[in-house]
This record gives C-alpha cells, sequence and structure tokens, in this order.
C-alpha cells in the first residue's frame, strides 16, 4: 500500500510543476488563455533595461595644405573626450638636411616640414604632443613613426592648450618617399586627423 501511495504522489507532483510553470488555471486553459509568467515578464524588463548603441565616433578629417578642421581630444584611454581642436594645414614641404641646417641625413629618406596652426576650440584643456603620435603610409607601405627631434625657428606646438588658445609651428616627419599620408593619434588607436602630402610639388 505505501509503495502505490508514493508512486502517485510522485505522478502529481510533475502535474503541479506544469501548472505553476505555465502560470495558467485548468478555467484558462479551457478557455484558451495564457497568463504571463514573472520569467517573460522579467525578460521584458531586461529588454526595456538594456541600454541603447552608443553613436559612432566622429571621423578624423582628412587634409590637405590650405583646408583646416576640428578633431577631438581624448584621454589617455582614447575612449572619452576631454575637448576639441581645430587643425589647419599651412603648408608641406619638402626639404633638404641643408635646407633645415643640420647635417643629419632623414633615417628614411625624406624630410618634410609640416607648419600648423592649432587652436583649443572646446571648453577644457587639451594637450598636442606630435612626437611619437604621428604615423606615416601610402598604398605600398604599412603605418610607419615619421616623427623626428629636429626642430626649426617659432612656437613649440607640442604643449597644452587652453580653450581659445593657439599656436603656429613646423614640425619636421622623415618618411620614406613623398607623397602618402600622415595620421595624428592623440590617444592609442584614436587617429586625430590626417594630412594628405603632395606627391612632388611643394604647395
Amino acid at each position: 500500500m505505501s509503495t502505490y501511495i508514493r508512486r502517485a504522489v510522485f505522478l502529481a507532483v510533475p502535474a503541479v510543476l506544469v501548472a505553476v510553470l505555465t502560470g495558467c488555471s485548468s478555467e484558462d486553459a479551457a478557455k484558451g488563455e495564457a497568463k504571463p509568467t514573472k520569467a517573460s515578464a522579467s525578460f521584458a524588463e531586461m529588454d526595456a533595461a538594456t541600454p541603447a548603441e552608443e553613436p559612432p565616433a566622429a571621423q578624423a578629417p582628412v587634409l590637405v595644405a590650405g583646408t583646416n578642421g576640428p578633431f577631438d581630444v581624448h584621454d589617455d584611454s582614447g575612449k572619452a573626450v576631454k575637448t576639441q581642436m581645430n587643425v589647419k594645414v599651412e603648408s608641406a614641404k619638402y626639404v633638404t638636411a641643408t635646407e633645415l641646417g643640420t647635417s643629419k641625413k632623414p633615417e628614411h629618406g625624406q624630410y618634410v616640414a609640416l607648419k600648423l596652426t592649432l587652436k583649443n576650440v572646446g571648453k577644457a584643456p587639451g594637450r598636442f604632443a606630435a612626437y611619437g603620435a604621428m604615423m606615416w603610409q601610402d598604398a605600398k607601405t604599412a603605418p610607419q613613426d615619421c616623427t623626428t627631434l629636429e626642430i626649426v625657428d617659432g612656437p613649440d606646438l607640442d604643449t597644452e592648450y587652453a580653450p581659445g588658445q593657439s599656436a603656429t609651428g613646423t614640425i619636421i616627419l622623415d618618411i620614406p618617399r613623398k607623397g602618402g599620408t600622415v595620421t595624428y593619434y592623440d590617444a592609442p588607436g584614436a587617429g586625430a586627423f590626417a594630412v594628405l602630402l603632395p606627391s612632388s610639388t611643394h604647395p
């Protein structure tokens, strides 16, 4: 007798579980109506609470001599934007070691004097640091560091700019050959702006 009772109880448990999981009574089932379960409601709440995707980051401007454009200044992680600056490419000229007044030949093959005007147009201080952060590439060559320690007369562009401050100066780059593109990265993986270099003539 005891064995029969245990089997009856065991067989009755799944039926109870089905009723609990489906969340409907026998009357609801007869009417063809089903009440939403707590599980389905929680999924709906989770979907509603899912944050919207972040908008895509602004694309870095690609400039030539005589043009200008804004670029974001990021924090060290390259994610949060601290402020915004504007850069104008005044000129991009190929020069020789003699013209620079140095006896050091270009390591890669060709010096470029890149004259820029930088201005902080944002609401917070922003730093520009070109050394080690400017990469040259063309259709044949992968990105290469093209910065040098060569200096020319005039303001140093590598500094921190308060809102409204600006400076015009020249950066000496060393590239394998004429043409190509120079990109400035203000943080790892964060390309700020790019400059298309002339293929041969001095702009």
